[in-house]
């Protein structure tokens, strides 16, 4: 049974299958800006890569090669760089090991390699000397490096962007702060030459250049180059990469290798929060420790951003991590009940069709709970345990038990109190000051408990 892909490209469902003699599936994806720490509409995509991973892991074992890049140098890294007066290296290992904790701690295995930008300077100055070689690129009055659009006929392919938006006088070139330095608006930047906002942070450049920077597209076609080779099996990402940033990826790669760039494209939707678009001004921006100090664990969130079809955009709310806390707590109580072996694999073939299937997490899920819900007859750990790596879920991580502040405990103490001289009107403004906290008095017989609200 084939893994089967929609292809962004192609615009077609198509097999995952290695195309090079050695059998290696190559599989690259785009990795994280570290300046900051990533979001959970980030990690959807991260986490969706992950099943992927796995998938591929299942098909083909021993036999697939993952690199996913860390971008280390652009716009947004020199600038908190330069805010915090710290050195860049600084900076960018502080949001690196943040982002290696935050993967750990949804369970997302780690790529086989994980170049940096940076660490990849002289490749790509290596693949924008041979692009200013073939035409296809040139150095603007400033030392800067563009890429001529013009010069790669099937431009647009994967995005089919209108020819309308690649025009100089489009909002495309009024966007961009250097349209001045462009033969047309729609190039884009190999290189750019050093400017005082930049700092220390230069590197020699290609030959017709000024020292600089690389530009944020050529790091990943010289990275996937060096480390995979010049054409790749699946490249992904989220569906915001999708142009400018893989559309140029294809123009550089191609043009520099003459050959196919990837053979498969995939890209999973984005993430909303309750009906929106996440953003800081509205609030609903959520990190990994912003749901921790919720109570919230990150296998809570894994399910949760695994119950919607990745091709579709999915509403996070908090109200589906209690969904998801419910149903890993009914995986645990399963998975209590098998036996270790000698069982039948079989009862779990309706799950790997589906992930197969375009990745159907959604209905993996449900035929997944179809099993468990029919009881563990027939069923053991090996098999189970196979489906839960699939997903990439683990059951021993339990909801942290979060403490009760002092102040709450006296809160219910005065109330208990009140209760008990039958000052009822006390007891009940007390229960609401409690609640104003974010917790919650459950009356018993023999006392209380506290409990914080999800």
């Amino acid at each position: 049974m084939a893994i089967k892909l929609f292809d962004s490209l192609r615009r077609e469902i198509r097999d995952l299958q290695p195309s090079h003699a050695d059998g290696v599936y190559r599989f690259y994806n785009c990795g994280p800006t570290v300046y900051a720490p990533a979001h959970i509409g980030n990690f959807r995509t991260f986490v969706v890569n992950d099943v992927i991973r796995r998938l591929l892991e299942l098909e083909f074992p021993g036999k697939v090669k993952h690199v996913r890049n860390l971008t280390d140098v652009d716009d947004k890294t020199i600038k908190r760089s330069r805010d915090e007066k710290r050195p860049l290296s600084e900076v960018t290992k502080q949001w690196t090991d943040k982002f290696h904790a935050d993967c750990a701690a949804l369970n997302c295995l780690p790529p086989h390699v994980e170049p940096t930008a940076t660490g990849h300077i002289r490749e790509q100055v290596e693949m924008i000397d041979v692009l200013l070689e073939k035409g296809n690129a040139y150095r603007a009055a400033d030392g800067s490096i563009y890429f001529k659009v013009s010069s790669f006929p099937e431009y647009g392919a994967l995005s089919r962007v209108k020819e309308r938006e690649l025009q100089p006088s489009s909002a495309l070139k009024a966007a961009s702060v250097d349209a001045d330095e462009k033969e047309d608006g729609s190039d884009f930047a190999l290189w750019k030459a050093w400017k005082e906002e930049d700092g220390p942070n230069q590197w020699p450049g290609p030959r017709q250049a000024e020292a600089g920077r690389p530009g944020w597209h050529i790091e990943c076609s010289a990275m996937s180059k060096k480390h995979l080779g010049d054409t790749i099996d699946l490249h992904t990402g989220g569906v915001d990469l999708l142009f400018p940033h893989h559309e140029n990826e294809i123009a550089q790669s191609q043009c520099c290798n003459g050959t196919t760039f990837s053979r498969h494209w995939y890209h999973s939707e984005h993430l909303l929060v309750d009906g929106k678009k996440m953003s800081k001004s509205l609030g609903n921006l959520y990190t990994l420790d912003d749901l921790a100090a919720k109570g919230v664990t990150p296998m809570a969130l894994r399910y949760a951003l695994l119950a919607g079809h990745p091709r579709k955009q999915l509403n996070f709310t908090l109200d589906s991590l209690h969904a998801a806390e419910k149903a890993l707590g009914s995986l645990r109580a399963f998975y209590a009940s098998l036996p270790p072996s000698g069982g039948d694999a079989a009862v779990f073939a309706p799950v790997f069709a589906a992930l197969y299937d375009d990745l159907n997490t959604p209905g993996a899920l449900g035929a997944f709970f179809t099993v468990v819900n029919r009881g563990p007859a027939g069923v053991d750990q090996i098999a189970f345990n196979r489906v839960l790596y699939a997903f990439g879920l683990k059951l021993d991580v339990l909801a942290p038990k979060a403490e009760v502040p002092p102040a709450v405990i006296a809160l219910a103490e005065k109330r208990w109190a009140a209760k008990a001289a039958k000052d009822f009107k006390a007891a009940d403004a007390l229960r609401l000051e409690i609640a104003a906290t974010g917790w919650s008095m459950l009356d018993r017989k023999d006392g209380y408990s506290l409990e914080q609200k999800k």
